[in-house]
């Protein structure tokens, strides 16, 4: 029978739909204005009794608390609006003041999703900063002079291996990013060669005579460029992160954009300056040697290391400026993990002269970090809060030294675990390579409420809009047709619930191209099928011909558009993303609203039966 679908078919259709509407459920739950307390030191907890502190501390100040609990080890307290999470966030932190833990207080939004639809993976989108207001930074990171700086250290190495190997050359010079050394001995250089092709494998070397004496050109690869620019980043994106965790953010988001940009957005700031110290605060390593029993007190410092004191001299080797790269690894030999550090030439020479004759005794690693904490202040006669930065020694490290260690040299007796945290704690010292800030924006919380309903407003009056055009002038296809229309609205919802995909405002903008997207099948289908009733074709044939041969234009139109949005999203910032994403999905939903959705309502209005007239 003509237009009519299977029942397994009718079914499918069926599902998607109900799935599509309970993902898309959790968003008509609206979050809750809340403040989110946790502690500063990562191993520690939120208490009972600091959580009944904060209340009464809002209570007593007129804030009034909706509720609270502790969550993951952290407390929630939910207020009524922003205003009092705004307000409430000063009283707690000044509630909290003098405990032996630092809370961090954070703006945060409160889920009030219900269990059932939490327990199978049902979650609301969430808003970009542009909806929720605070602060974007776009970082520039100097990967050109990073290069520069390892082809120099680089430089001072070869000079060193040349010399240890008693291989006499006339000079060596660095220009763009290859190193040229000169020899007058046709053999020192064939020598050279051999010695530096296995030693600097991230370089392609050739031979030649230049300004009349036997040259060695040593040119760095490109893989061991990119290699060398993506450490940097990726290195620079891992302590942003970490020290973003210090601002009271509770959904920050820190993420590489492009081969030298990171994005970090923090939800909910409203101080730019604040974002600005914190990430520009300082972390370093130290390396020094355990002390010895007999050592005097004033030559050495104590510190906690596994659950006991250890002692290590104050003499300091070298600073964790000189680790060029730390990576986790296994021995080849006994397959244990193990940390790979590479050191730069100066830093090389540093350890070797430390550590030749002193092999057998333990070299610690000192972890410093700068952290702010809050300190009680007078301000004209007004007693307020203010931060003050102080540093935090951690040893992380006490390994026994087995030989001389060089340049590169390794840290075995780790378990996985320790040794991914070690090698991650010796990078994320200083940042890797210099950054400035390429682009600074403040998005108001006001602005950000704003921007949600008139967003809210384009959407429902584009659509009401569509509707009605398409019920006046389609009839009966156009029910079918509004009815697909609002089920992809749903569907779109519904999928980026669950990819856990940020809603911005460019993502509004692609909601409403979506929904003129959608009706444009329709109408090329409904008027194919107007066509087919003109040329004389019965009505059941003509609405089968009508949805049949406009699949291909629709196909056509909806693949070519799909292919812009995906290099929308490959080459686009942040905001262009947004819209990207959601014109990429908008156009998979629509297709199959479109097609599959409004062919299975016109076949439940007019297939399998005798029709001799179409209301369209």
């Amino acid at each position: 029978m003509l237009n009519t679908y299977p029942l397994w078919k009718n079914f499918a259709v069926l599902l998607v739909v109900v799935l599509g509407i309970t993902y898309a459920m959790p968003n008509i739950y609206p979050p809750d204005y809340a403040l989110q307390i946790s502690v500063d030191d990562v191993e520690a907890q939120v208490t009972e009794q600091s959580l009944a502190l904060a209340v009464d501390a809002l209570t007593e100040a007129g804030i009034e608390v909706i509720g609270s609990e502790l969550v993951s080890g952290r407390g929630e307290i939910r207020v009524t609006n922003d205003q009092d999470q705004l307000r409430g966030q000063g009283v707690i932190r000044n509630a909290l003041y003098g405990d032996e833990q630092r809370h961090i207080v954070a703006l945060y939004s409160a889920s009030t999703t219900p269990e059932w639809l939490s327990a199978i993976g049902a979650t609301p989108m969430k808003y970009g900063l542009d909806l929720r207001g605070g602060v974007h930074f776009l970082m520039e990171v100097d990967t050109e002079s990073t290069i520069d700086e390892r082809i120099e250290a680089l430089e001072t190495d070869v000079k060193r291996t040349l010399r240890d190997d008693r291989l006499r050359y006339s000079s060596v010079t660095t220009e763009g990013r290859a190193l040229t050394v000169l020899f007058r001995d046709s053999e020192d250089r064939s020598q050279a060669r051999l010695l530096l092709q296995e030693t600097y494998q991230e370089f392609e070397i050739t031979t030649g005579e230049i300004d009349g004496q036997y040259g060695i050109v040593l040119s760095m690869r490109d893989q061991a460029i990119s290699e060398i620019e993506s450490f940097a980043v990726g290195q620079n994106v891992q302590t942003i992160r970490n020290r973003v965790n210090q601002l009271g953010v509770s959904e920050p988001l820190v993420q590489q954009l492009g081969k030298s940009r990171i994005v970090v957005d923090l939800p909910g700031m409203q101080d730019p300056a604040v974002a600005k110290r914190i990430l520009g605060k300082v972390a370093t390593l130290e390396f020094h040697f355990e002390a010895g029993p007999n050592a005097p007190r004033s030559t050495t410092m104590t510190y906690d290391y596994e659950g006991r004191p250890a002692q290590i001299e104050r003499k300091i080797i070298l600073r964790g400026d000189r680790v060029i790269d730390a990576r986790p690894g296994f021995d080849p030999e006994t397959s244990l993990p193990q940390v790979n550090i590479t050191l730069d030439s100066q830093g090389g020479d540093l350890m070797y002269k430390a550590t030749v004759n002193n092999v057998g005794r333990k070299l610690g690693v000192l972890f410093i970090e700068t952290k702010t904490r809050d300190v009680k202040q007078i301000v004209d006669g007004v007693e307020t809060l203010a931060e003050e930065s102080y540093e935090v020694k951690r040893l992380i490290s006490l390994a026994t030294v087995q030989s001389a260690l060089p340049r590169n040299f390794r840290i075995t007796g780790l378990q996985a675990g320790e040794a991914r945290e070690l090698s991650l704690l010796l990078r994320a010292g200083a940042l890797a390579a210099d950054m400035y800030i390429a682009e600074e924006r403040t998005v108001g919380a006001s602005l950000g409420e704003e921007n949600i309903r008139t967003g809210s407003i384009s959407v429902v009056v584009g659509m009401l809009l569509v509707l009605a055009f398409m019920m006046v002038y389609y009839r009966v296809f156009g029910i079918a047709a509004n009815i697909a229309l609002v089920t992809n609205l749903v569907l779109l919802v519904a999928v980026m619930s669950s990819l856990g995909a940020t809603l911005t405002l460019p993502g509004i903008a692609g909601i409403v191209l979506t929904v003129g997207m959608a009706v444009d099948a329709n109408v090329l289908i409904f008027s194919r099928i107007k066509e087919e009733l003109a040329n004389g074709r019965a009505p059941q044939a003509a609405i089968s011909t009508g949805f049949d041969r406009a699949f291909v234009t629709i196909l056509d139109a909806n693949i070519t558009t799909l292919l812009v949005a995906v290099i929308l999203y490959a080459i686009g910032t942040g905001p262009v993303k947004g819209f990207a994403i959601t014109l990429s999905i908008g156009i998979v939903t629509s297709m199959f609203t479109a097609i599959i959705g409004t062919r299975a309502l016109v076949n439940l209005f007019y297939g399998g039966r005798t029709v001799k007239k179409l209301a369209i």
